[in-house]
């Protein structure tokens, strides 16, 4: 009678488990293995999270210096490998800590650095329109009844006499100092030349 090789016999039980769950003798195998990949991927994707934040924020969520060196050591790697390498350790880390205040205050972070860059590309837009049409003054001020109009259409003529003459862009910075002034950032408002039809 001709005998099986052990080891096919232990790969094809195992690919039987994979195919018909619940089969196999000892069902906890597969699933325990696939759970831990599962949260090393998840934690090394955190890791990859922190190592994109900044110093200053790195230092707010007081992580264990030993995970706080491998983050460091992680940004100022350049080589693919080593890389990787370096998040699969900082993965392991991470088994160590809390991940879920992390997790909260980076999110917290992520949503307050796109309502900044909103506000920020809403300051340009109107900057912009500001210095290129006469109506967006009426139009700002409808919207922001508070502003001194006055002073901006000031800044504005000042912006162009100093493009005009190549010097420094003094009224052009201005300008975009009073807009920050006038718009809050808090609630970023519709952009201007957004609606319907507008850009048409």
């Amino acid at each position: 009678m001709k005998k099986t090789p052990i080891k096919h016999t232990v790969q094809n039980s195992e690919q039987n488990y994979v195919q018909n769950s619940g089969q196999n003798s000892n069902p906890e195998i597969s699933p325990s293995k696939t759970r831990r990949k599962q949260e090393m991927h998840a934690l090394q994707d955190i890791g990859e999270r922190l190592v994109q934040l900044d110093l200053k924020r790195l230092a707010e969520l007081d992580l264990p210096e030993t995970l706080t060196d491998a983050i460091l050591e992680a940004r100022r790697m350049r080589k693919h490998e080593a890389r990787r390498r370096q998040m699969q350790f900082i993965g392991k880390l991470m088994r160590d800590v809390d991940a879920a205040p992390i997790l909260e205050k980076c999110d917290l972070w992520s949503g307050a650095t796109l309502q900044h860059t909103a506000w920020l590309h809403l300051l340009e837009r109107w900057r912009s329109r500001l210095l290129t049409d006469e109506q967006a003054f009426a139009e700002f001020w409808q919207k922001y009844p508070a502003a001194d109009l006055q002073h901006l259409r000031a800044l504005a003529r000042n912006a162009h006499k100093e493009k005009l003459a190549n010097k420094p862009p003094r009224s052009f910075r201005a300008l975009f100092h009073e807009l920050q002034a006038v718009i809050p950032e808090r609630v970023v408002p519709e952009a201007p030349g957004t609606d319907e039809g507008a850009d048409k």
